[in-house]
């Protein structure tokens, strides 16, 4: 990939008697305002007031959105995501999913954000954001922009009184040690929002908001959640979601859900507060995680789901579908996640082409491809031309 850059200044004063000096020494000393800071700073003509960059140009959504996730580390690394961005650029994908924030609950570049820049979330992992923005939009590809949410080891840790409490004292955490935010926090919540606007300034096209949820593992009964109180899970989640949707609704670019691929067809909210009802009428699109790893033995009388991927894609979808037609939303709105990764079995070309096939055969035709190494089975995507 070529690299070039999104955008120049150069800045010079020019004084009165000293015209011709000055312009001379301020072409000596100039410097290129990197692409890599959200926080660059523009100069007006009349007087060098700071003031915004121009707002991007976002692309359209797809009317079938066929995504591959990029964390932000491969993105920020650019002999690394050169390989995935060619694959992109080869293979049917026609959008990525870019970490934002993920589960340590660092930004992954520079922000513009009083707040967010009061608490030290930002972890300049994407140097060159601007840059790699303006070249995935100069090879019409659509970017969405992941954030995980209630997760968030950095804030928990910057504001413990938000956080999930053990009842035996201190953070609570999950089983690999991660702390979370307390769904029911709406200070934190006011925090996401921050982080969603200041990414639709950068660029990105959609803002996609994982981990909206309460905590699925470790020692649960040990958790405690002191803002959400007496209330239930579902209640709590779904005012956030209508406070994301009122407060997001100028945006200007379509907000996004992941949820648990057992939310299409759970009965109750799976103890994590994700009742797909009470999800769906508030972003623009659901992203179901429909791996068939995560599904346990004897989902819908199958003794190994792993080792199904159709029959899993095929169910959970079509599940999904029956229960947003019943309450009047649109099916095309879901996105499955499909798992292009090895857990429980090795998922090579036959796996991807099948849960592709159930998602198709559904009657949708947009998926998002998961695999944290970002190493994509790439035999399983047809190539671009067809």
């Amino acid at each position: 990939m070529t690299s070039r850059k999104s955008y120049k200044l150069k800045r010079f004063l020019v004084y009165h008697k000293l015209a011709i000096f000055a312009i001379a020494a301020f072409v000596a000393l100039s410097f290129f305002v990197s692409s890599t800071s959200v926080s660059s700073v523009y100069e007006t003509e009349n007087g060098g007031s700071p003031h915004e960059p121009p707002p991007p140009e976002h692309i359209k959504t797809p009317s079938a959105v066929r995504a591959i996730y990029m964390s932000s580390w491969v993105a920020g690394t650019p002999t690394i995501r050169e390989k995935v961005l060619d694959f992109v650029n080869s293979s049917e994908a026609n959008s990525v999913i870019i970490d934002i924030k993920d589960y340590t609950g660092k930004i992954a570049f520079a922000v513009d954000d009083p707040v967010l820049n009061k608490y030290e979330s930002v972890e300049k992992r994407i140097r060159d954001i601007r840059e790699l923005i303006d070249y995935l939009h100069g090879q019409h590809i659509y970017i969405i922009g992941r954030v995980a949410v209630f997760q968030d080891p950095h804030m928990a840790k910057k504001l413990p009184a938000l956080a999930v409490q053990n009842k035996n004292g201190g953070i609570w955490r999950d089983r690999k040690g991660l702390a979370f935010i307390d769904p029911g926090a709406k200070e934190y919540w006011d925090y996401t929002v921050r982080v969603a606007r200041v990414s639709e300034k950068v660029g990105f096209d959609e803002i996609n908001f994982d981990y909206i949820r309460y905590p699925s593992d470790g020692q649960l009964a040990l958790a405690t959640y002191p803002h959400t109180g007496a209330r239930l899970k579902p209640d709590v989640m779904e005012e956030f979601f209508k406070y994301l949707r009122s407060e997001l609704s100028t945006l200007g670019v379509p907000i996004s859900a992941d949820i648990f691929g057992l939310a299409t067809s759970a009965d109750d909210d799976l103890g994590i507060g994700q009742v797909l009802e009470r999800i769906v009428p508030h972003f623009d699109y659901i992203s179901p995680m429909t791996y068939p790893s995560h599904y346990d033995p004897g989902f819908e009388g199958i003794k190994n789901p792993v080792a199904h991927p159709y029959e899993v894609m095929s169910l959970s979808v079509t599940r999904a579908i029956e229960r947003m037609r019943a309450i009047g939303q649109d099916p095309k709105k879901l996105r499955p996640w499909i798992q292009d990764f090895d857990l429980g079995a090795n998922y090579g070309v036959v796996e991807v082409k099948a849960q592709k096939k159930a998602i198709y055969d559904s009657g949708l035709d947009s998926w998002m491809a998961w695999d944290p190494s970002n190493k994509y089975t790439q035999e399983a995507y047809r190539p671009k031309s067809q």
